[in-house]
């Protein structure tokens, strides 16, 4: 049954449970900037503390992707929008209640958010068939993507006003997490709006599990098919440590004084990215990845220079900031530009009838690509690596999957 009340009411909810997922882990970090600042924690503390809690959010992902690839076929997918909010609703009571329980709840309270993340997602973009006709699904992904963009961005800033004002302590935690809570609550309140969707009990777990890994399988079995894959994978490695090093790397280099400061590295990076992902659409088409290599290249040249802002500011940099700012920008339009061609030719080369495993198995992908991410900074931050010397690994990492990673060409008959 295609309804006309569904799509609005998802379109919001998952713009606010984006929102939620992005402002509290601005809420759980901005502690730390405070505890950084007034010297109660190290550099080296400061920079772990945010690689564990970023990272925390994708090892749901992981653990639980089959599992809730399964349930989202089986069961009502508005259902598990619902459960979903609901278990992100139980792991933000859960930090809420740090200051009485002990600090391990805000990390356990993050991961149980992850959860619900996990099983969200699937159901947004697997709803849509349902509840839309077919000549609308690309526009209506389209849509569902550009408000997740936009929710990450405002999802960050105003996580991180809200983090300023309780390390101001013009706001308590309690208050903090209580409008986290009403967040997700006016998310999952529009899904219990949102008309049923159909189940399927037919649906077995083996031969869903067995099916999504023979797909994994099937992609990597194809040269081109898998370095497309590692790509994307690596642009999400960079997007990942990026936004994990960004709060120590401000402070410390920077010099910048709240975690709203902070929050806005993220906003022009992601500028850049979206200017990229347009210059990508008029300056290339579908299955020419010819330019990748060089994109990737002039990436890790970027990131390398944010590395090198302390040194330049130290042989007398006039403005660190805006050139800071600058190269943000320029790193994101290089990555857009190197993510873009990727994504595209991936959908265009996959059989059309496993299109939506081969999305799915590169969401898999994409969030293992930012646990290493996390793994490998916490690797090199205990290392006794410092913010910036971790973004010239990160350079030298890009740099070495780049030059190894020559894309076939796209075969005559696919």
């Amino acid at each position: 049954m295609k309804s006309n009340r569904n799509y609005p009411l998802l379109l919001v909810s998952q713009f606010l449970g984006a929102l939620g997922d992005n402002a509290i882990l601005a809420i759980i970090l901005g502690p730390v900037m405070k505890a950084f600042a007034e010297g109660k924690v190290s550099s080296h503390q400061q920079s772990v503390a945010n690689i564990v809690y970023t990272s925390l959010l994708f090892v749901p992902y992981l653990i639980f992707a089959s599992l809730a690839g399964y349930v989202n076929d089986r069961y009502s997918k508005t259902r598990w929008l619902a459960l979903g909010n609901a278990v992100k609703l139980a792991g933000t009571a859960l930090a809420a209640m740090h200051a009485a329980i002990g600090e391990w709840s805000l990390a356990t309270g993050y991961f149980v958010v992850g959860i619900g993340a996990c099983f969200y997602s699937p159901a947004k973009y697997g709803i849509l068939p349902e509840i839309l006709p077919t000549e609308k699904l690309v526009k209506a992904n389209g849509m569902v993507e550009l408000l997740t963009l936009v929710a990450i961005l405002i999802g960050n800033i105003a996580g991180a006003i809200v983090a300023d004002q309780v390390n101001s302590q013009k706001m308590s935690s309690m208050i903090a997490y209580g409008i986290i809570a009403g967040i997700y609550g006016a998310s999952l309140l529009l899904n219990l709006f949102m008309e049923s969707t159909p189940a399927y009990p037919e649906l077995q777990f083996r031969g869903n599990t067995g099916e999504f890994f023979s797909n994994v399988s099937h992609l990597f079995s194809s040269p081109r098919l898998r370095r497309i894959l590692l790509g994307t994978g690596l642009f999400w490695v960079c997007g990942a440590l990026m936004k994990m090093n960004f709060q120590p790397w401000g402070q410390q280099v920077l010099k910048l004084e709240t975690m709203t400061k902070v929050a806005l590295l993220g906003l022009w990076l992601s500028i850049g990215v979206m200017v990229g992902s347009l210059l990508a659409g008029q300056l290339h088409k579908v299955g020419d990845l010819r330019a990748t290599r060089r994109y990737g290249a002039l990436l890790a040249v970027a990131i390398a220079l944010l590395g090198a802002v302390q040194w330049l500011t130290g042989a007398g940099l006039p403005w660190p900031r805006p050139f800071a700012i600058g190269v943000l920008i320029v790193a994101g339009v290089f990555a857009g530009l190197f993510l873009i061609p990727l994504n595209a030719s991936l959908q265009a080369e996959s059989h059309k009838d496993k299109l939506g495993k081969t999305i799915a198995t590169q969401n898999f992908i994409e969030n293992t690509a930012m646990l290493a991410a996390g793994v490998f900074a916490y690797v090199n931050v205990k290392k006794g690596f410092d913010p910036s010397q971790l973004f010239f690994c990160l350079a030298a990492l890009v740099a070495v999957v780049v030059a190894w990673l020559k894309i076939p060409e796209k075969p005559c008959e696919h």
